[in-house]
């Protein structure tokens, strides 16, 4: 293993594992609380997908007329991956992006899309992804969520823009959530079952295939520059620190709404 890779993972082991084991996931009892999750976390899988388009715009030429960007082995890595992303296919066989998938599942179990879709509009209106985060609502954790993916996009810094999303997005939700969600599905098996469907693949095209390309990704941009190993260390600790807010505004919005429940 590539020693500054090496490095990177031991430097964020602690805050990983503490992403890893939150108290989010042991607080998701029903469908109900993973409705609350799902609300949430809707705006990671959008804006990986906006981290994962800013590295194939900055690693491949997307622009006419074309002419070859970068080395070829990099430019495989990140289309390879984007196919995967953006064009995978449904329990159907239904070619869909992975976010595509996350809304039918949302919409199949009856979590609130209303701000995803309101916010979306208006970014298409505007172009403008804070002042959309605040006219929607959207939870302080997610606008800040947000915004830290959408300045590492606007750093330009493909060597950082990998890292982040080499370390700082995939392998973040552990094993026990996908037991959880499939003992739920034993009593709502009409309700989730394309969440399931979706963890599984997460699972299959993420968690292995797409993360070794990743790390050979990341390893190919940084190179041997200790400062290029240096700003992506430091970014995707920010990251980590970012996710772990992310969960607890998930846990805090749970809570509310199980003693909602209880005065009810």
């Amino acid at each position: 293993m590539n020693t500054h890779i090496a490095e990177i993972e031991q430097r964020i082991a602690p805050l990983k594992k503490s992403i890893v084991e939150h108290s989010s996931f042991t607080q998701i009892k029903n469908l109900e609380d993973l409705k609350v999750f799902m609300q949430f976390h809707i705006f990671a899988v959008w804006d990986f997908m906006s981290l994962l388009k800013a590295l194939q715009n900055n690693l491949t030429c997307t622009r006419i007329p074309w002419r070859p960007v970068g080395h070829a082995d990099t430019r495989f890595l990140i289309n390879e991956i984007v196919t995967g992303e953006e064009s995978d296919v449904d329990e159907n066989g239904i070619r869909k992006s992975h976010f595509e998938l996350y809304l039918d599942a949302m919409n199949q179990c009856g979590a609130d899309t209303n701000t995803i879709e309101q916010f979306l509009q208006w970014v298409d209106e505007t172009n403008d992804i804070e002042s959309a985060l605040i006219k929607t609502n959207a939870p302080s954790e997610v606008y800040e969520f947000v915004r830290f993916t959408f300045s590492i996009i606007n750093s330009g810094k493909s060597h950082v823009q990998a890292a982040v999303f080499t370390f700082g997005r995939e392998d973040l939700i552990p094993g026990m959530f996908h037991s959880l969600v499939t003992d739920i599905h034993q009593n709502f098996p009409n309700s989730i079952s394309t969440f399931k469907y979706y963890l599984e693949r997460h699972i299959e095209v993420d968690g292995d295939h797409h993360s070794h390309l990743a790390l050979e990704m990341t390893e190919k941009l940084c190179g041997n520059s200790a400062e290029k190993w240096q700003e992506a260390g430091d970014a995707v600790v920010q990251a980590l620190e970012m996710r772990k807010q992310l969960w607890d505004g998930v846990l805090n919005a749970i809570q509310a709404e199980q003693k909602a429940e209880l005065v009810q």
